[in-house]
């Protein structure tokens, strides 16, 4: 379960040209590396022993020379809910979590991945960011996520995950290579990968402008999700400290050039805090935002309580206000409840309890 050698390189982070040129240099077909990629990425063996189309001497030279990182399994909760939280040691002993999210009346089994091993952003809400970041997770630990929690999805519900979000620990866009190399993985067709739809995927980033905009020169296929929060400066510089040096003017346009560039569905994520976030005051100010040259959606989400954060959910009334006034100026809004809450599972509660 600990870091091997140093010396021996992780085979998950070859890409295939690198793959077919070892193989190649040992006298193997180019054809094997393709047949090592769907081991790796379609039938997510855990071993090279488990490649069974290769031969015996091919699997001990490439146990000499490469070492097999995976996530395991340590901690599994059920929510009365149907959520189920489950907590993985990496190969270097760290803890991530995800989340799997069923809404069965829809037909959507979705997963909730982390990006990072804790948080280096210091949102006031969040128990992840208290934890400080201790590295970026590999693409191939964000895959791990999505086939370990799909195979739950099978055995709790019959159904594979149906969508997956980046959503859970860290910032996406901070480990922005792995980050769009897990996704790569997701999105391939067999024998590259496992063939998901890029419209089943959304990132959500707190908001990195340069970011934002590179998504869309690098020809990102899938959605986008801005945690907001706050819909003026002042308020959101409080929240979300990312607020001062990628202001909600530097969002904006960033936003505007990812929409043009892409034409991917945009989504502003709204905790709404009582007495912070919730007035109809803010609620104008939230509208002029969505009034911007792009479509976008809003979902309101339920705070969910985190120990040593003063602050409190929105009250029912104050949320319905809130929402049922941005419907009647126009805008797409949906009311969230959170899932999970009761195991710490919820939106902005992963910290590895």
């Amino acid at each position: 379960m600990m870091a091997e050698t140093a010396d021996r390189r992780d085979i998950r982070s070859l890409s295939l040209p690198d793959l077919e040129d070892i193989l190649v240099s040992w006298g193997e077909p180019r054809f094997r590396a393709r047949q090592m990629y769907e081991w790796l990425w379609v039938k997510m063996v855990k071993g090279f022993d488990d490649m069974t189309n290769l031969s015996k001497d091919l699997r001990a030279r490439l146990k000499e020379e490469f070492t097999f990182f995976t996530l395991y399994e340590d901690q599994v909760q059920h929510s009365a809910d149907g959520t189920i939280k489950t907590r993985w040691i990496t190969h270097d002993g760290h803890r991530i979590e995800s989340v799997l999210i069923p809404v069965q009346d829809d037909g959507r089994y979705t997963v909730c991945v982390s990006t990072q091993v804790g948080c280096s952003l210091t949102c006031a809400f969040c128990a992840t960011g208290r934890m400080g970041r201790k590295r970026n997770l590999e693409a191939a630990e964000i895959v791990d996520q999505v086939t370990g929690v799909n195979i739950q999805c099978m055995q709790s519900f019959g159904h594979p995950i149906t969508n997956v979000v980046y959503m859970g620990m860290g910032e996406p866009l901070l480990t922005y290579a792995n980050t769009m190399e897990s996704i790569a993985r997701l999105t391939a067709p067999a024998p590259l990968g496992l063939g998901m739809a890029a419209r089943r995927i959304t990132v959500s980033t707190a908001g990195i402008a340069k970011m934002i905009r590179k998504l869309a020169d690098d020809g990102y296929r899938s959605n986008l999700a801005l945690s907001l929060h706050a819909a003026d400066d002042a308020k959101r510089n409080e929240i979300m400290p990312i607020n001062e040096s990628n202001n909600l003017a530097a969002l904006m346009e960033a936003l505007e050039y990812f929409y043009k560039k892409t034409a991917n569905r945009i989504s502003y994520e709204y905790i709404a805090f009582e007495n912070v976030n919730d007035s109809l005051e803010d609620a104008a100010k939230l509208v002029k935002l969505c009034r911007r040259k792009f479509p976008v959606r809003v979902n309101i989400i339920e705070y969910n309580p985190v120990e040593g954060v003063i602050f409190e959910k929105s009250g029912e009334n104050r949320m319905n206000a809130f929402a049922a006034y941005l419907a009647k100026e126009g805008v797409t809004v949906t009311v969230r409840r959170s899932r999970g809450k009761d195991i710490d599972a919820a939106c902005g509660q992963l910290a590895n309890k």
